[in-house]
């Protein structure tokens, strides 16, 4: 999958922004979006934050799960206790493979027509290399789920959303430290080269 992760602050301005791919099932951890596709992702995640502002009200977890979708897309949705919005746009599409537009047609959509194909091969159940004994306990869970999925190839898996969560909380705590930090404050600390290290790095450990 293509990942494309955005932090929201409370006045909805876009205050981080990133791309990678998929680093299991043989994933090379580079993006595969197409122009139009990297283009129209910042509108679709921002008009995923209506959903989160009415989830947020429903529920006290800090971790929404998948809240939209479109077409190929689909966005996950994580809320700081500050309701600074950590939102995740995970785009499926074969590993290793660059996505090849297919012929227009009246039904195709330019920039996520290549990623409604069938899925090719046998999707199997990945397993998560643990970190530390806390994270080995969940991250075993993921292998132990039925039918899970590839997480490299299913969106909607239950190991796809173990893995997402793992990630969002792993990146909250490296958001946590930097906006706390009292040698730059929270833009610069999260606009540090530091913290986007962190992330592709929580990225590459769990998607």
């Amino acid at each position: 999958m293509s990942y494309y992760f955005c932090i929201v602050n409370t006045r909805d301005q876009p205050t981080f922004d990133i791309e990678f791919g998929t680093s299991k099932q043989g994933g090379d951890g580079i993006a595969r979006f197409t122009q139009e596709a990297r283009n129209l992702n910042p509108f679709l995640m921002h008009a995923s934050l209506d959903y989160v502002d009415e989830l947020q009200w429903h529920t006290n977890q800090m971790y929404l799960k998948r809240i939209d979708h479109f077409s190929s897309s689909h966005i996950s949705a994580f809320l700081t206790p500050t309701s600074t919005r950590f939102l995740l746009l995970h785009l499926p599409h074969p590993p290793n493979t660059d996505p090849t537009p297919p012929p227009q047609t009246s039904t195709s959509f330019s920039p996520y027509g290549p990623y409604t194909n069938s899925f090719p091969g046998t999707l199997t159940t990945p397993t998560l290399a643990s970190s530390s004994s806390a994270i080995a306990s969940s991250r075993s869970s993921i292998a132990s789920v039925s039918g899970g999925g590839s997480i490299a190839n299913n969106p909607t898996s239950p190991a796809t959303e173990e893995a997402i969560r793992l990630f969002f909380v792993e990146v909250f705590e490296c958001w946590l430290k930097s906006v706390m930090s009292p040698f730059g404050g929270p833009a610069v600390g999260v606009g540090s080269p530091v913290f986007r290290g962190r992330v592709l790095a929580a990225g590459k450990k769990y998607l």
